[in-house]
């Protein structure tokens, strides 16, 4: 539990903090290689290119997919031309 004095202090509410923690938590689990983006993203609760801006935000590096996952973000891609 966050304590109010440390809510106060972030300027986050109790609800920001935890989902700010469920990124950080997402972006560290993507680092280590234990979640693709995709699976981060989902562990995150927010859409895939919001967690990869997140990866750029906390300088972890977005290049390192996956052929499946490129393949998966190409066709995908395609799909919103």
């Amino acid at each position: 539990m966050i304590s109010a004095e440390l809510g106060l202090a972030l300027k986050l509410t109790p609800e920001e903090i935890n989902q700010e923690a469920r990124i950080l938590i997402a972006v560290k689990l993507y680092e280590l290689g234990r979640l693709s983006t995709g699976a981060a993203a989902e562990f995150a609760r927010v859409p895939k290119p919001l967690f990869s801006t997140k990866l750029a935000e906390y300088g972890v590096d977005t290049f390192k997919l996956s052929e499946e996952e490129l393949q998966n973000d190409l066709l995908s891609a395609s799909h919103h031309l």
